[in-house]
């Protein structure tokens, strides 16, 4: 049986820590900032952790990492 692929865009915007998490970067940080308040934008700075509930997709879609 032939290798699976690693999905391409995941490959960039994911990273799997040494304990097996998925690291993420969290989304609306790109644009209209604006109309956010301080303290929501410094909390969108910080990474976070995939769902367990989407853990086995993710999974799928990072093979071999």
């Amino acid at each position: 049986m032939p290798k699976m692929k690693t999905h391409s865009s995941s490959k960039k915007r994911l990273s799997v820590t040494g304990a097996g998490k998925v690291k993420k970067n969290v989304a609306n940080r790109a644009h209209k900032l604006t109309g956010k308040s301080s303290k929501r934008k410094m909390a969108l700075k910080q990474a976070s952790y995939v769902d367990s509930a989407n853990m086995k997709a993710v999974k799928k879609l990072l093979p071999y990492q």
